[in-house]
């Protein structure tokens, strides 16, 4: 069986999975509205996921925790100990379980609280964020608390990791959220991105990496916007499948305490570091300080205004070089570039950042603005190696033009001081059911076909024949000239002149009639006075450059790079086709109306 049916057949399972789930629902109706049936399922999936991983040393925990209690051992010695016992980096003292609690209905509130408190602060601390309280008093008190628990230790409700990998769990968890996103009437898409796109962004990542050797580091992976962790769990996954001996440590940062809770507790589960998962903004709370990472995977919002965070950017930006905004802000409505120099601050010299950016970080912002002096900041450096478009309709919560940025701080010499565009926009091939915005899937061959062109790095067009002969896909390419994409814009200014026409000079100097003033974007690979004079003193005699109102701007015409023109039809067919359908017109006519239009009987 091939990858793709494999992963198909995945597919089909943990939906089926994900849906056994959501059933469980339907116990809630009338106690709680649609839209919160979420806050009562992810956290129960959550909590039974813990309760089957635990189950194992279970009863070893118990009695370890009643033993250290008599010993009066306490702090991190007691939870050495405990995590020791059962395997993991948290534990459970209770002695319920979720197959015991059900065992007692008439105290299932209070014994399901003594469960809660039974578990190490690591996992308190998810429950908090999910602030799940509120819902076990409202399930207590509507009689429906200990249904919801028997449900799931029901074959539905089954989640041991010998059975559901973590990658599979991540799944299960995207899917449970794309559930409640649609009951709450909100974007899946804001807590998740599709698979299809995170498997891309890994493959363009680790394209000719080297993992292998025994004494080879740990490799780091960051995610600066981090949903449920999938992009870490995938890369993580990804580089496992180049090299199983590959060390690698995630690390994540996520402001909605829903999906970090849940992106925590699979940490929790992989046996990682559950202090690498960090709750807060990232623009105004980075809990990275200082860290550098060996490669950057990541979908942080776009077209979300960064104005409740601007007093603290604004204040860092000032810092210039030691803080991470220093190079120049983006506008107000969106900070999605305040991410992308997150990114860059956060890279190893040896680093590698995948980054998903709408379009306007191609080219809003005129020379000396905020994004142009970002573009400026990242190729001149010579760090921007490649720009991927991805389809439209690739997400769930959007159909608009999407590109992954490649950002390298050792580009291979062969790339150096080029920059590689790739069209994908058709390498997609069309979902049978819609999800969402999402009506396309970068399916394996499609990933294949772009990351051909990447590594060939070369302008060329790729093409695909699919197994059905008629889906053809096409991947574009196009190397660029850093240099090419940034320009001098001169300011061009002409004389005032007086009553009699003669240029007014004041102190030597001509002054300038402002209602004249021009300006003109020049190449930086050319020559702006002999630009000048080629393309402006002709048309305009006495006019001069105002050099000291000079700016460097860089944008990246993707768009038109890719732009094929089309021959219009010679003008003399197409008179002669409208003469055509007038002929055909007028006989028409005539046949309707002749006669005078006919006799009124």
């Amino acid at each position: 069986m091939s990858i793709n049916s494999l992963q198909k057949q995945t597919n089909i399972n943990i939906q089926e999975k994900a849906n056994l789930i959501w059933e469980i629902a339907t116990h809630l109706v009338g106690l709680f509205k649609p839209h919160e049936y979420g806050k009562v399922i992810l956290p129960m999936t959550v909590l039974k996921r813990f309760d089957d991983a635990l189950a194992p040393t279970k009863q070893a925990v118990v009695e370890m925790g009643e033993k250290l209690a008599g010993m009066k051992v306490e702090g991190e010695a007691r939870d050495g100990i405990l995590c020791k016992t059962s395997g993991y980096s948290f534990y459970n003292t209770s002695k319920f379980d979720f197959k015991k609690l059900v065992s007692d209905p008439d105290n299932i509130e209070s014994n399901f609280e003594n469960y809660l408190q039974g578990f190490s602060s690591n996992v308190k601390d998810i429950i908090s964020n999910f602030k799940f309280t509120d819902q076990v008093r409202t399930m207590a008190d509507g009689n429906v608390l200990f249904v919801v628990i028997q449900e799931f230790i029901s074959a539905k409700g089954d989640m041991a990791p010998d059975k559901i990998t973590s990658t599979d769990m991540g799944y299960i968890f995207e899917e449970l959220i794309r559930k409640f996103s649609e009951s709450y009437d909100e974007q899946a898409g804001a807590h998740f991105t599709s698979r299809d796109i995170i498997y891309l962004m890994c493959d363009l990542l680790t394209m000719n990496a080297d993992f292998s050797g025994e004494d080879a580091p740990a490799k780091t992976v960051y995610d600066m916007a981090m949903g449920t962790s999938q992009m870490l769990t995938c890369m993580e996954e990804r580089i496992h499948a180049l090299d199983k001996e590959a060390e690698i440590i995630c690390y994540g940062q996520e402001i909605n305490p829903f999906t970090f809770g849940i992106a925590k507790a699979d940490m929790l589960i992989r046996g990682g570091d559950p202090e690498n998962m960090q709750f807060g903004d990232t623009l105004n709370a980075d809990k990275f300080k200082g860290y550098t990472f060996d490669y950057i995977i990541s979908n942080p919002p776009f077209g979300i205004d960064w104005k409740r965070e601007a007093a603290d950017v604004e204040k860092e930006h000032k810092l210039g070089d030691a803080g991470r905004f220093g190079v120049g802000l983006p506008q107000k409505s969106d900070g999605q570039m305040l991410f992308l120099l997150n990114g860059i601050a956060k890279l190893k010299d040896t680093g590698r950042m995948a980054i998903i950016q709408n379009g306007s970080s191609l080219f809003t912002g005129d020379a000396g603005s905020g994004p142009s002096e970002i573009r400026r900041y990242i190729i001149e450096n010579d760090w921007l190696d490649a720009i991927v478009q991805l389809p439209n309709d690739s997400f769930y919560n959007t159909g608009i033009a999407t590109y992954v940025w490649i950002v390298s701080k050792n580009k291979p010499e062969t790339h150096r001081e080029r920059i590689l565009l790739i069209d994908a926009s058709k390498c997609c091939e069309a979902r049978r059911r819609p999800i969402g915005n999402k009506r396309v899937d970068i399916t394996e061959s499609c990933r294949n076909l772009i990351t051909q062109a990447y590594s060939e790095y070369r302008s060329a067009i790729f093409t695909k024949t699919l197994e059905d002969k008629k889906t053809v896909l096409t991947c574009k390419s196009k190397v660029l000239d850093a240099i090419s994409l940034g320009y001098n814009k001169i300011t061009v200014e002409s004389p005032a002149l007086d009553d009699d026409g003669k240029p007014i000079v004041k102190k030597g100097k001509p002054v300038a009639d402002t209602s004249k003033r021009d300006t003109e974007s020049v190449p930086l690979d050319e020559d702006v006075d002999a630009y000048f004079a080629r393309e402006v003193l002709p048309y305009r005699p006495g006019a001069w450059i105002d050099k000291s109102k000079t700016k460097v701007g860089y944008e990246i015409p993707f768009t038109r790079t890719f732009y094929e023109y089309e021959e219009l039809e010679p003008a003399a067919d197409i008179a002669e086709r409208i003469a055509a359908r007038e002929k055909v017109l007028m006989e028409k006519l005539q046949a309707l109306f002749g006669n005078g239009g006919g006799q009124n009987e």
